[in-house]
């Protein structure tokens, strides 16, 4: 039928800063995911739907029909079959972005650890985003190391991608033996080099993807980017910023709610915003001396923001402290990762 498309979900697994949210971000042409050097800045799965034409439906005079495999999102109708349809010409591959997996105490390590998990058992397809800097982490075999294997495994259990991201900082000759290990990691496995950062590769990638989900209607309207509201996007960003803007100083249980949210006019807004640490000595990191430092990150924050949005932003940060939230489950879901976290 006319309305059927390629659609279904894939999860975005790796590897703690492989560059998941980067790539989400890239995908969607929207700043969604908070991004950093930091590792597992990502904390919640973040849905991104990406509704697109599939380039090259017309038959390229160049190949034979009968060279078009079946599953090739550009093959033809058996024009044989008269049931058969046109292959679809459109796809709608719904993204699921998640924290990086591995081995950490605490409530919330294990909350994002899970959340990880669950996406990759929830997908159609798994898409496992690796560094392809990493000399240890770029190869199939760290994928049997306890604290990760978890994730192979639950990554074996879908049609698996293998995204080798950031090959624009590595020789291609250095490129070649890791291309053919994870060739042998899956039967039928595809692996795509990708810059997440440049956009090279990136339609490629969403080509081989959209070529295994399968086939019918659409999931969500064709106009939606992700599920999640303007609130959760903007204490995602005011996160990313105070990563950015105290680098290793930064405390690792750091936390931002949305207090007020207030539409002064369709394209003005007004947020109050918290940020929440957990000891004394870590909120006089945030705010800095006389205050100088959290301006810098409003000010930052403010523009980051506004540009997501689309508007006009006043931003008012504040600091305060709830004694060990990371430690505690009910604490943590006061600040949103026990449930959506959409804040």
């Amino acid at each position: 039928m006319s309305d059927e498309l390629r659609a279904g979900f894939c999860a975005i697994v790796g590897l703690p800063n492989v560059g998941k949210s980067t790539l989400l971000n890239r995908i969607l042409d929207r700043h969604l995911a908070a991004v950093s050097a930091k590792p597992q800045t990502t904390r919640d799965r973040i849905l991104g739907v990406h509704t697109f034409d599939l380039p090259g439906i017309a038959p390229d005079p160049a190949v034979p029909a009968d060279l078009a495999g079946p599953d090739d999102p550009a093959a033809p109708a058996d024009p044989a079959d008269p049931t058969a349809s046109a292959a679809p010409r459109r796809a709608q591959i719904a993204y699921v972005d998640t924290p990086g997996v591995q081995d950490g105490r605490g409530p919330l390590r294990r909350y994002m650890r899970e959340a990880a998990l669950a996406a990759a058992d929830d997908a159609d397809v798994v898409l496992l985003l690796v560094d392809a800097t990493d000399r240890r982490g770029r190869m199939p075999e760290r994928l049997a190391e306890p604290d990760v294997a978890a994730l192979g495994q639950a990554s074996r259990n879908h049609p698996i991608v293998i995204g080798l991201n950031k090959v624009d900082r590595v020789a291609k000759l250095e490129l070649l033996p890791v291309i053919e290990a994870w060739a042998g990691f899956a039967p039928g496995i595809d692996v795509v080099p990708i810059s997440a950062i440049t956009g090279d590769g990136i339609e490629t990638l969403e080509r081989t993807i959209a070529a295994r989900l399968p086939v019918g209607p659409a999931l969500f309207p064709p106009e939606l980017v992700t599920d999640r509201t303007p609130g959760f996007i903007a204490q995602e960003i005011i996160r990313e910023q105070l990563y950015h803007q105290l680098g290793k100083e930064l405390p690792y249980a750091c936390a931002v709610q949305i207090e007020t949210w207030t539409e002064k006019a369709a394209d003005e807004l007004a947020i109050r915003a918290v940020i929440v640490v957990e000891r004394e000595s870590q909120k006089a990191i945030v705010v800095g001396r006389g205050g100088a430092r959290i301006r810098e990150l409003g000010i930052a924050a403010r523009q980051a923001v506004g540009e997501a949005l689309g508007k006009t932003v006043h931003l008012a940060l504040f600091v305060k402290v709830l004694t060990e939230w990371s430690r505690g489950e009910a604490k943590l879901r006061r600040l949103g990762y026990g449930g959506r976290g959409d804040g």
